[in-house]
């Protein structure tokens, strides 16, 4: 069975949108990528840090998962990273009301030792120099390395994240990202600047509007599903990329064209996250609710036309 290593935040989050708001609840990139990708045949582990004030159910949740915990650290004494956000009534913009870097502020993330020849290694959004490290830590060069990031690393990190970028295979990001690492405003021209940066895949990700990946020529664009109901937009994007890396790692094929097959599957299950708040969609999600909304995407996006 293949191995996917997941680096991300796991933390609790409290959100607040037009319909509603949380308490403290389950978050973070890893926790999102996690559970999108244990939908998929394959061995995964999360690399983080919380502290012992993250709750026993939720180390549960991860296992009954099959993923592997032993690289996520627990911190005696520790407080887990918190962040709070308030959505505006669109939905794609939001404030940050809350970040409490808490554990996260001295995280030194350590690869398990049977995860240190990972087929596929997903790098969720942390700082540019904890994703470096983690490369640093691989035995065998994995086939394909998928790099989140966002605008946060690009204003205040932007040298050692260009040092990351030239590390990887794959890089997502939003369009508004996407503009500002590459200075250019058209998204074909930026995905080309961000080419000769190092990645042979540029994933760009539009939210409501889809997905397009970029490789070489060669473009691809995935739409989003209509949804009757938007709840909440948090993990959307790690949940996009957790089934991408999943789809990925299980089909051992790191193809274009087979790539096109995970952004569609990165897609779909993002769709289900923002029913709900938090992770909460996701754990209650059952396979066949998956495949049913697939059959949905293939009648969204097939036609016959006569040319």
């Amino acid at each position: 069975m293949n191995k996917l290593l997941i680096v991300g935040t796991v933390a609790f989050d409290a959100i607040e949108t037009p319909f509603g708001k949380t308490d403290k609840i389950l978050g973070g990139a890893g926790t999102y990528i996690g559970i999108s990708a244990s939908f998929f045949n394959l061995q995964s582990a999360i690399v983080s840090v919380v502290g012992d004030d993250f709750p026993q159910e939720y180390l549960d949740l991860l296992t009954e998962r099959n993923i592997d915990i032993s690289g996520l650290e627990i911190v005696k004494g520790g407080k887990t990273f918190f962040w709070s956000g308030k959505y505006h009534n669109d939905l794609n913009s939001r404030d940050t009301l809350v970040t409490e870097l808490n554990t996260l502020a001295d995280f030194q993330p350590k690869v398990p030792e049977n995860f240190k020849n990972a087929d596929v290694v997903m790098l969720g959004n942390l700082h540019p120099i904890v994703q470096s490290s983690v490369l640093d830590q691989m035995e065998v060069k994995p086939k394909l390395v998928v790099l989140d990031t966002m605008n946060f690393w690009m204003d205040c990190a932007l040298p050692e994240l260009l040092n990351v970028i030239k590390r990887i295979d794959v890089i997502t990001i939003n369009d508004e990202e996407a503009r500002q690492l590459s200075g250019e405003y058209s998204l074909v021209k930026a995905a080309a600047k961000i080419h000769t940066m190092g990645p042979k895949y540029v994933v760009i990700k539009k939210g409501e509007h889809g997905a397009l990946l970029f490789h070489d020529k060669e473009v691809f664009f995935a739409p989003a599903l209509p949804l009757e109901e938007v709840f909440d937009p948090t993990g959307a994007g790690d949940t996009f990329a957790g089934g991408f890396a999943g789809y990925i790692t299980q089909s051992e094929n790191v193809s274009f064209e087979n790539m096109k097959n995970a952004i569609i599957y990165g897609s779909n299950l993002a769709s289900f996250c923002v029913e709900k708040f938090g992770t909460e969609r996701m754990v209650d999600l059952d396979k066949k609710e998956v495949v049913d909304r697939l059959k949905q995407f293939k009648s969204l996006t097939q036609f016959d036309i006569t040319l």
